[in-house]
């Protein structure tokens, strides 16, 4: 099967460790402001994963996406 060049990239991210680690909103506005600094691509897909640690919950969003192809 032939490449066409399109690959997918993705990356991970959470709060930081301890107090405040599990405030979703806050790490959904983090995402965005990663995503937004990216420039132009496109979400493919998003995926919120929790881990339990002593602390309480810890909550971390992978995000695939394409980069925008120049015209």
């Amino acid at each position: 099967m032939p490449t066409t060049g399109y690959r997918t990239l993705h990356f991970s991210q959470a709060n930081s460790a301890g107090a405040g680690q599990g405030d979703v909103p806050a790490l959904l506005r983090a995402v965005a402001a990663t995503i937004e600094d990216l420039g132009p691509v496109t979400v493919a897909d998003l995926i919120l994963h929790n881990e339990i640690t002593a602390d309480g919950d810890w909550p971390s969003i992978t995000v695939y996406y394409n980069v925008a192809e120049s015209e």
